[in-house]
């Protein structure tokens, strides 16, 4: 799993994962930023945690060699970036198994620099009547790879981007899970 932020999503997945409603095991959790409340949490759960910061490194192909390397070593079988920031490029043998999970409805509000509210204030200054999440497989550029499932909420009126987010987000505690779930029955190709 990687992260960069507070690890809310890899938390509903570990909780998950405890309760036994999701057939999986985080082998490694992944932080692009030192200072990334994530990581305290993944800590709590028990989980090991190495940090790779972007910021350490060239460019992004250096930055993924090291991210995919320690992903091998761990064994991991899927890799799930979760609110993770930094554009990785994926190497062909991962290439299917990287997921990843959108706060909007893609292809909208996609792309480098839409990410957290950026998107929800996007999506209100647009008027849009609908919104929700998107989990993909990712490619090497950003919130781009084939949809695995979309889950959409109602645009009400008076949204704050805060009030949209949290709509959003229960989608997504809803939506990593059954994909995830799809992957691992063999279901996604």
């Amino acid at each position: 799993m990687l992260i960069s932020g507070g690890g809310t999503t890899m938390v509903n997945l570990a909780e998950r994962i405890a309760a036994g409603t999701l057939d999986a095991e985080i082998a490694l959790v992944i932080c692009s930023n030192r200072k990334a409340k994530g990581i305290e949490r993944a800590e709590a759960l028990g989980l090991p945690v190495e940090i790779v910061a972007r910021k350490d490194f060239e460019n992004a192909d250096a930055f993924s060699e090291k991210c995919f390397a320690l992903l091998a070593g761990a064994g991991a079988e899927l890799v799930v970036l979760a609110g993770f920031l930094s554009l990785l490029r994926i190497p062909e043998g991962y290439a299917g198994r990287v997921m990843n999970i959108h706060p909007a409805l893609l292809p909208k509000y996609g792309g480098k620099g839409m990410y957290g509210h950026h998107v929800h204030e996007a999506v209100l200054a647009a008027g849009e009547s609908e919104s929700g999440c998107t989990v993909h497989f990712a490619d090497n550029e950003y919130d781009n790879g084939p949809v695995i499932l979309q889950k959409r909420v109602p645009v009400l009126e008076g949204d704050t981007p805060d009030d949209l987010a949290a709509r959003v987000m229960e989608a997504e505690r809803e939506a990593y899970p059954e994909a995830i779930a799809k992957f691992i029955a063999g279901e996604l190709g």
